[in-house]
């Protein structure tokens, strides 16, 4: 509505201004009556204009506004066509711009209705003035009266000229209005679209990474933070090669990837095992802009692998411990007994009683490892009971401080009191054994062996003071056979994972806060229900 008031304004400048000057210039008296309708005529076109502004910010019923609007301008035009000569006025177009106004402010209908009400005002006009009606201000002459065929004639352009024209303007400017709606509703689709793409972006669980032609880095999502620990403030435009160089997807020159494998190094500095795709990004065109790289971490499927693997080992290992137990122990016994009989033959030699004696001893080594085998193989179903794990690493410590490979370790319990879990007690306590012997090996004797337990998280943990597990064989060191000392069976750790994962859990080769290794036990928690039973 504001730019209808302006440009009403300009036009009664433009067209009032000029007709003063016209009289002006023809040297018409200062003082003549025609100046001063024509001075009194702009003055109050401006303070309409004035008072409509004003009064634009205030109106709350905006099509009434328009209304009064269109009907001041239709009975201002019919006042300045009267004053400037009827028939002969030049300013019967002004009808015109008035109905393209009210054309494009009000509905189409509202054209016509405005077009039928300026026929009907000029068409009054030139009758009373026809038929000698019109009554002439002072110093104000109308020309004589025309020929009824001409004033019939103008009237009749006239008329065509105003509906036409409202037919048009009104065409046009529904046009238009349904133009704009189309664009309004396409701006808030686009709208909506981009807040889509921002929240699927944001919450999506994979990394996206777009790489330009020139390899630089130019997004980089919050998933991609979260797996890589970089924020895109960090690796924005910098060369993919620098910050990523495990991902193969820029040689000189983008190229699209499927189904692409690699270690990738987080900020933190762990390794991450990244499965990505990359594909061209182009424009509507067609043109290429630059890869989409999309990007998961596959650690936790890795390690899922890993378990399905070494379970499937022990499924195989354990039906073979089954089939070949018997006919391993039977022949060792045999064995064992045979030598043991002719140890008592008198006049034995003793070379000979000493070959004998390896034999003997051998045999039971080789019947203990078997013994050792059948618990990784065939663990048993745990029968879990209420624990006070507290008092099992009390009598643990008890037994530990009575073997003569602890005797120089100091054991700090760290614990409360009690501490209960659902276990199988006799194999949790193999477990224990089995990683404290372990720490007593790895710090040679020396050192403090600690022990943890924290009933609400489900943890029970071992930590030592030696040299710690290196990164390279922790994902090994629970595989069967897997040994780094000259007299291990390799057969220890292998029996705590599979002793755990019976339970339910999982154990884990951390490093500790002194710098040795730390085997943390995670257990299922209980449940409210069980933790009340």
């Amino acid at each position: 509505m504001s730019w209808f008031l302006f440009l009403r304004v300009v036009v009664i400048s433009l067209f009032l201004g000029g007709m003063i000057v016209y009289q002006l210039s023809a040297r018409l008296a200062v003082d003549h009556p025609t100046l001063d309708i024509l001075f009194a005529l702009v003055g109050l076109s401006y303070l309409q204009a004035i008072v409509s502004a004003l009064l634009l910010t205030r109106v709350r019923r905006l099509t009434t506004f328009t209304q009064v609007q269109i009907v001041w301008d239709l009975l201002f035009v019919t006042a300045l066509i009267y004053l400037s000569g009827g028939q002969d006025s030049i300013f019967s177009f002004l009808y015109i711009l008035i109905i393209i106004g009210s054309a494009f402010l009000m509905a189409r209908r509202d054209a016509f209705v405005v077009a039928s009400a300026a026929s009907i005002l000029y068409g009054s006009l030139l009758d009373l003035q026809y038929f000698g009606y019109l009554p002439e201000l002072g110093g104000l002459h109308f020309p004589a009266q025309g020929d009824g065929r001409q004033i019939f004639f103008a009237l009749f352009v006239n008329v065509v000229a105003f509906f036409l024209t409202a037919f048009l303007a009104g065409t046009l400017s529904e046009r238009l209005r349904l133009s704009q709606q189309a664009l309004v509703r396409r701006e808030i689709d686009y709208e909506e679209l981009e807040n889509l793409n921002r929240a699927i972006l944001a919450n999506i669980g994979s990394g996206l990474l777009m790489v330009n032609r020139q390899g630089r880095i130019r997004s980089f999502n919050a998933a991609g933070t979260r797996i890589t620990g970089y924020r895109l403030e960090e690796v924005y435009d910098r060369d993919v090669r620098q910050v990523f160089p495990a991902l193969d997807v820029f040689t000189g020159e983008i190229k699209p990837v499927t189904r692409g494998e690699c270690l990738l190094t987080a900020k933190n500095g762990n390794r991450h095992t990244i499965g990505y795709d990359a594909a061209y990004l182009r424009d509507r065109s067609g043109a290429i802009l630059g890869l989409l790289v999309t990007f998961q971490d596959l650690s936790h499927v890795k390690e899922m692998e890993a378990r399905l693997q070494r379970a499937d080992r022990l499924a195989a290992v354990g039906r073979l411990a089954s089939g070949m137990a018997h006919e391993i122990r039977n022949p060792l016994a045999s064995i064992s007994g045979s030598v043991q009989l002719l140890m008592e033959t008198e006049g034995l030699s003793e070379p000979d009683r000493r070959l004998m004696s390896i034999v003997v001893r051998e045999a039971d080594r080789l019947s203990g490892l078997l013994t050792d085998f059948l618990h990784y193989a065939r663990p048993g179903n745990p029968l879990k009971e209420k624990v006070d794990v507290a008092q099992l690493f009390d009598e643990l410590a008890d037994l530990l401080m009575a073997d003569e490979r602890f005797c120089d370790i100091e054991i700090d319990g760290q614990y409360p009191r009690p501490c209960f879990f659902e276990l199988d007690v006799k194999q949790m306590r193999q477990v224990l054994w089995n990683l404290s012997v372990n720490a007593s090996e790895a710090m040679e004797r020396h050192g403090r062996l600690t022990f943890l337990a924290d009933s609400e998280k489900s943890l029970i943990a071992i930590e030592d003071t030696g040299p710690g597990i290196p990164q390279d064989i922790r994902q090994k060191i629970f595989d069967p056979f897997f040994t780094t000392k000259d007299s291990g069976t390799g057969l220890g750790l292998a029996t705590v994972h599979a002793v755990v994962e019976s339970h339910g859990g999982e154990v884990l080769a951390l490093e500790g806060k002194a710098g040795g290794a730390r085997f943390e036990i995670h257990l299922p928690q209980r449940t409210g229900h069980e933790a009340k039973l």
